[in-house]
């Protein structure tokens, strides 16, 4: 019987081994000798003002925080990968409204990117020239202010934009 039992076990741990779990982080796609990544700040072809910095700093933050990258936005030291992004999209468009202010009240917004992860060798690791991140969020100012004068916004957006993004890129969608 405990013979059984540990054939079991063992059948199950070799079914988990073929099934693509992995640990956190572990960039599954990436050749194994990619240990340093460069992200310059993201382009931008909107007229958004400032978005462009700030989605890049989240972007770095969060391949930091996902991954065993050394992630910088500094071009120094011959990274092993680049990551370069260019905003080519930002809308925003009211999804409810308040009945008695006649305002509204959540927005869907839509950011559409074109991004490229290539190695050192200009070999392309990742590439999506229409990435599509949609977020709905609540809002109490009006609909023309709410990107351009809400940092907190901005960031709550470029937070939810990376870590979407970082979790396509390391796992290769």
């Amino acid at each position: 019987m405990r013979l059984f039992a540990i054939a079991q076990f063992a059948a199950v741990l070799l079914g988990l081994t073929g099934c693509g779990y992995h640990t956190l982080g572990a960039a599954t796609h990436l050749p194994a000798d990619t240990r340093t990544l460069y992200v310059p700040t993201f382009a931008t072809r909107t007229e958004t003002y400032h978005t462009e910095a700030v989605m890049t700093e989240a972007v770095i933050r969060e391949f930091a925080a996902r991954s065993r990258l050394r992630v910088t936005p500094d071009a120094g030291g011959n990274p092993d990968a680049v990551l370069h992004g260019t905003i080519l999209q930002e809308v925003v468009a009211p999804l409810t409204y308040n009945t008695t202010t006649q305002q509204s009240s959540s927005y869907l917004i839509t950011v559409v990117a074109s991004v490229k992860l290539t190695g050192r060798d200009g070999k392309t690791l990742y590439e999506n020239p229409n990435y599509v991140f949609r977020q709905q969020y609540q809002a109490t100012t009006d609909l023309p202010t709410f990107l351009d004068e809400s940092p907190a916004a901005v960031e709550r957006l470029s937070r939810d934009f990376a870590r979407a993004l970082v979790a396509d890129v390391l796992e290769g969608m």
